[in-house]
């Protein structure tokens, strides 16, 4: 299975803490996450370009992996 890495390269794990490098609007919601949010304790995937993560206001978010960066 390939590594996991973040926008820089990096290998992410399981229970790491992400960072946003843009503005993301999710789906489905009129949320906007802001770049620079802090996203805490995330869950590696079966997909290396995908994490799984809970923000502030949303729960059960599948992120890609270009668009974070390892805090």
């Amino acid at each position: 299975m390939a590594d996991t890495k973040d926008a820089n390269g990096t290998k992410l794990a399981d229970g790491d803490s992400v960072t946003l490098v843009k503005d993301l609007k999710v789906k489905g919601t009129s949320t906007t996450l802001k770049r620079g949010t802090l996203i805490k304790n995330i869950r590696i995937t079966d997909d290396p370009d995908e994490i799984e993560c809970n923000a502030e206001k949303v729960k059960g978010l599948v992120l890609k992996t270009q668009f974070l960066k390892k805090a």
